[in-house]
């Protein structure tokens, strides 16, 4: 498995996207490439999440903790196919966009 991108929040490889600190206690979730349809990238705020450290506020999207999110320049979210999606950020989010644009995943009025 040869990664692309990691930091403290997730690691990007050739399979996947690794989220960590997923679960309760500090559990990690691997997503496969072909589970996720779409990226977005928000404008942190209130209402994207910018103050969700871990967890839920509406039970579709999944927020793994990151206690410096309402610091963070952008808020990333991952369409699943299942309906559901995952709220993440990242250490570097030029390079995850810019990776996530490379593999066709970005919806181009996200950035």
């Amino acid at each position: 498995m040869g990664t692309i991108y990691a930091d403290n929040l997730i690691e990007i490889t050739d399979r996947g996207v690794t989220f960590h600190r997923y679960y309760f206690p500090f559990g990690d979730k691997r997503v496969e490439w072909s589970r996720i349809s779409s990226i977005e990238a928000r404008q942190p705020s209130v209402k994207t999440g910018s103050w969700r450290i871990w967890g839920t506020g509406n039970l579709s999207t999944w927020f793994p903790l990151d206690a410096r999110r309402p610091r963070r320049d952008r808020i990333l979210f991952a369409a699943l196919g299942d309906g559901s999606s995952i709220g993440f950020t990242v250490e570097n989010s030029a390079a995850v966009i810019d990776i996530f644009k490379q593999r066709g995943l970005l919806r181009e009025s996200s950035v």
